[in-house]
């Protein structure tokens, strides 16, 4: 049986494997394994890349929205928004600032993005930030929520971990809102070795806030200004994402490709729902998710056929075990808690041929029938 993987870091790495060697060498050769010169050099060209003027590298995307919050002065007593349907890190890292997360409900467009209109609605006077998330390679509406925001005196934090490379109206995501937070965790667009993430902003003073914020609070070494923690970018993961950022785009634009073909080859299943680009966006297709009835079931089957299937994600943030104490009954966001129940990813990287996607969608079509 021919397996087809959700995801192939084999292929990509094999792109990038000499150039990773070389540059790894250096690295041991100068024993600067903590903030050396190749840290830098990523951060410029992420943030080039980006269009923003500064990027921190940190150690993981969790950190780097934690440290994005607390850059902003955000903490105990303050309130972040945020769509309950996102991976749970976005919501750890507001507890881990100290601020308690708000949900709201996604749009029920199949785009699976949060719902401007319920951002709006869930104001009160201690909310401090608002937290849309990129969502499966495109990003949110993020032009809706910055006069909200401006109205009541607070920061849009981008979730920008499943977006690199993505645009809006032309504007790359990341540099879409006042602060911009992503992860290079393997399976990302642009992903590392291992953990790593970055803060993106284009002001000069909230970077060098965040810079000693994942550096024990320290400028320079034994001076601790502020309450920090150790959230670094290896040197080593640096040189990997600096290899692959140069070929990023042309992944993307592979990925669109491939997901251009699943929507023709999808087209006739009518129990298949696919998902919906918004008006404005150069979707970057991190995942190819769709929404199918008796999803559970027809996981199982494409598993035990060899397709690498998966689910992202099974339970919305106020139905997980780690946040009930946000007292969000069953039912509170309707669109997000269906769609937990109907979602399923299918496989999706840039090397993916036609064959390998003719095979996912026959296998599907039988577990459906």
């Amino acid at each position: 049986m021919d397996l087809v993987p959700l995801v192939d870091l084999k292929a990509q790495h094999a792109a990038v494997a000499g150039e990773v060697a070389v540059g790894w060498q250096e690295v041991l050769a100068r024993t600067a394994f903590v903030g050396g010169p190749q840290v830098a050099a990523f951060e410029r060209e992420y943030a080039g890349f980006s269009g923003v003027q500064q990027c921190i590298g940190v150690a993981n995307g969790t950190d780097a929205i934690e440290v994005g919050l607390r850059g902003l002065g955000i903490g105990a007593g303050d309130e972040c928004i945020l769509p309950a349907n996102t991976f749970i890190a976005t919501a750890e890292a507001v507890r881990r600032a100290g601020a308690r997360p708000v949900l709201v409900d996604c749009a029920d467009d199949d785009s699976y993005l949060i719902d401007v209109d319920a951002v709006a609605a869930a104001v009160t006077p201690r909310t401090r930030a608002i937290i849309p998330v990129d969502l499966y390679g495109q990003a949110a509406p993020v032009e809706g929520l910055l006069p909200l925001a401006e109205r009541i005196g607070a920061w849009v934090v981008e979730d920008a971990a499943q977006s690199q490379g993505a645009r809006r109206h032309g504007v790359r995501a990341g540099a879409l809102a006042h602060v911009a937070a992503t992860s290079f965790y393997p399976g990302k667009n642009l992903g590392a070795y291992g953990d790593a993430g970055a803060v993106l902003t284009n002001s000069a003073e909230w970077a060098a806030q965040m810079r000693m914020i994942a550096n024990h609070g320290s400028p320079r070494k034994y001076e601790h200004e502020v309450f920090g923690f150790n959230s670094r970018l290896d040197t080593l993961q640096a040189v990997v994402l600096s290899a692959k950022l140069r070929r990023l785009d042309g992944w993307n634009a592979a990925r669109r490709t491939a997901a251009d073909h699943y929507h023709q080859l999808l087209a006739g299943l009518d129990e298949v729902t696919c998902p919906q680009t918004l008006d404005g966006n150069e979707h970057v297709w991190h995942l190819y998710v769709v929404r199918v009835p008796d999803r559970d079931r027809v996981l199982k089957e494409l598993q035990a056929a060899g397709i690498g299937a998966g689910i992202h994600y099974p339970a919305p943030i106020h139905l997980t075990e780690a946040f009930a104490d946000l007292d969000y009954p069953a039912g509170a966001f309707p669109a997000a808690e269906r769609m937990a129940g109907e979602l399923l990813s299918l496989p999706l990287f840039p090397e993916i041929t036609p064959q390998q996607q003719q095979r996912v969608v026959t296998e599907l079509q039988s577990a459906l029938s």
